[in-house]
């Protein structure tokens, strides 16, 4: 397991050495984007799903942020985004239980930066449920329910659910991107964190044509 996590780490590393590009990115299949071998079905038919994995822990994500977020603001109504923490063992299981848990009490969107921003600036670990607790309480966040929700059945869920579709969709890095459970990408890939949402909308239009002319 602490091999996985190096390498998983070592691949995010090599995530930023590319300079953001505003031109459009040529779409390359096995290059720009890989196919993924098993299309996995989506959280919403009808509509385009991106999918970003990440981790708390990942200093490239936590950069990724002030890009990737008004351009989800401004999607359109027919893509669906979804935020998945990659589960590699260790503090990237704790972190994605500890963003699972806020999903699922409903707060995440409220308290999403400022559990970045603690451990990426503040060095704060959030690895064990007490200390989250506390940290989350400082954001408005009831103790006890969030302590309630960690340990239970629905978590447990969503985590088994995140775990197999990082498998399903090959993931050995963050941040990845996927669009519609068929094309994965990352910022290495597309060229950096402007060119790997343009690569994101090519694809997101690409999909749109294709269930268009499907109808």
């Amino acid at each position: 397991m602490r091999n996985l996590i190096l390498s998983a780490a070592l691949v995010t590393a090599s995530l930023f050495g590319m300079t953001a590009q505003a031109a459009d990115v040529p779409l390359e299949a096995g290059k720009t984007y890989v196919e993924l071998s098993s299309h996995v079905p989506v959280a919403e038919p009808g509509k385009i799903e991106v999918v970003e994995l990440f981790w708390y822990g990942c200093p490239h994500c936590y950069a990724f942020e002030p890009t990737i977020n008004p351009w989800v603001e401004k999607l359109p109504s027919d893509v669906n985004f979804v935020r998945i923490p990659a589960l590699f063992g260790g503090p990237w299981d704790a972190h994605g239980q500890l963003f699972v848990t806020l999903e699922t009490m409903g707060v995440e969107h409220k308290v999403h930066a400022a559990v970045f921003e603690a451990i990426q600036k503040q060095h704060k670990p959030l690895t064990k449920p007490e200390d989250m607790a506390d940290f989350v309480a400082t954001q408005g966040v009831d103790k006890t329910k969030f302590l309630e929700t960690f340990n239970s059945f629905a978590v447990k869920g969503k985590m088994a659910q995140y775990r197999d579709l990082a498998k399903r969709y090959e993931v050995s890095g963050v941040p990845t991107m996927i669009v519609n459970g068929k094309y994965r990408f990352d910022l290495g890939t597309a060229g950096g964190p402007e060119a790997a949402l343009n690569v994101a909308d090519q694809l997101i239009a690409k999909e749109r044509a294709a269930m268009t002319a499907a109808k």
